[in-house]
């Protein structure tokens, strides 16, 4: 009897003793969430880079990183997107090739059908626009944004090819809006509605394009309902980007408009006209009118340059050469002027994009791994690669 009283009384103290710790951790744990300052001095405490002020859209060559931030953080934008990339290693299997070229397609005007009188060279119907989607959807190739051609931010499945669409003058059969309900929708009768409709099927095409477009014609540009305002702002809440194609449609071989004067002006007045229809809008790629030129001591204004106060940057500038691009990471790459192939026309010519289908080889083309923070190419073409240019991007060679 005595010696179970001896152990109900030392189960007792050991009751006791636990408590008592279980109350002086609690008391530690809540000074602890109360002090301001642990999570910035904890070493274990992580950033998410969707919030950290520190990791900008856009890398930036020599930043120096945070010992908590990882070397390669993945930009805002492209976090949730890199949650669904189709990445492969096996590059004896599929050969990629991060150094080749990318096709920039350049339209004009779309219509319903051709007429006698139908213009040759720059015009195509819905439907053939429809079945080229097609066509280039089959073939491997999937679109980019002209951003990500700048940043060589590729982010589309191993195996496949990266191309560019980019739509000349802002006119209505390229984007228009119509009103259904009381309600503003796209056009299914225009280029954006057919893309759209086709990425229901295909979301892997991409909706991606780049609209060079000009202020003097006001509300000309994409013709039809809502305000131009409106109309901006639809297109760009679609995904697709608008660029500066001048004030006027600018020939610069013309004498007159040859002079660091006139190239500003072009330029800048059409920019300052996109920020008052929409406060904020920036163009970071010109269009060059008929792909002219002025004399080359000229060419810097059309880089950068300034107009009644409203300074303006091209960090592309579009020719309307016919041949394929090679990518901003090449040692070839030339941003003043950066080659496009225009879209077949009522009658097909050499050099468009009919023309250039079987002569893009995979040999030639840009072929991704999938992995938009590697470059990767065959040894025999490292050598091809500007490395200051890969901005944090890893090269691997096989």
């Amino acid at each position: 009897m005595r010696k179970r009283k001896l152990n109900v009384r030392r189960f007792i103290t050991v009751l006791s003793v636990f408590i008592i710790s279980i109350v002086l951790i609690i008391i530690v744990v809540f000074m602890d969430n109360n002090n301001p300052d642990s999570a910035k001095n904890d070493p274990l405490q992580t950033v998410s880079p969707t919030v950290s002020p520190s990791v900008s859209t856009t890398p930036v060559p020599g930043s120096i990183e945070s010992p908590l931030v990882t070397p390669s953080p993945v930009p805002e934008e492209t976090a949730k997107p890199d949650q669904n990339l189709v990445i492969r290693t096996d590059y004896e299997n599929f050969l990629p090739n991060e150094s080749g070229e990318i096709p920039i397609i350049m339209f004009h005007r779309f219509i319903e059908a051709y007429e006698e009188n139908t213009e040759k060279e720059f015009t195509t119907t819905f439907a053939e626009f429809e079945a080229l989607l097609q066509t280039l959807y089959d073939a491997g190739y999937r679109l980019i944004s002209m951003e990500d051609f700048i940043d060589c931010n590729i982010k589309v499945p191993a195996g496949t090819m990266p191309m560019v669409f980019t739509f000349d003058d802002g006119t209505p059969g390229q984007f228009n809006l119509i009103e259904e309900g009381g309600c503003l929708k796209v056009n299914p009768k225009s280029a954006v509605g057919i893309m759209m409709a086709f990425n229901e099927k295909h979301p892997d095409f991409g909706l991606k394009g780049i609209f060079y477009v000009n202020m003097d014609i006001g509300d000309n540009t994409f013709k039809g309902a809502g305000t131009l305002r409106e109309r901006f702002e639809i297109l760009q809440s679609l995904g697709f980007e608008l660029g500066n194609h001048t004030w006027g449609h600018v020939d610069y071989t013309d004498p007159k408009n040859n002079s660091a004067g006139r190239i500003q002006e072009s330029i800048g007045r059409n920019q300052e006209k996109a920020d008052e229809i929409l406060p904020g809008l920036r163009f970071y790629s010109l269009a060059l009118p008929y792909g002219s030129l002025p004399d080359k001591s000229l060419y810097q204004y059309l880089e950068s340059g300034s107009y009644n106060g409203i300074e303006y940057k091209n960090e592309t500038i579009m020719a309307v050469g016919a041949e394929p691009s090679v990518p901003s990471i090449s040692k070839k790459y030339n941003s003043l002027y950066v080659r496009r192939i225009r879209a077949q026309g009522r009658v097909p010519v050499n050099g468009d994009l009919t023309w250039w289908l079987p002569r893009m080889s995979p040999n030639r083309m840009f072929i991704s791994d999938g992995d938009p923070t590697t470059i990767v190419v065959p040894e025999e073409k490292r050598d091809t690669i500007a490395v200051e240019k890969l901005n944090g991007k890893r090269l691997i060679t096989y």
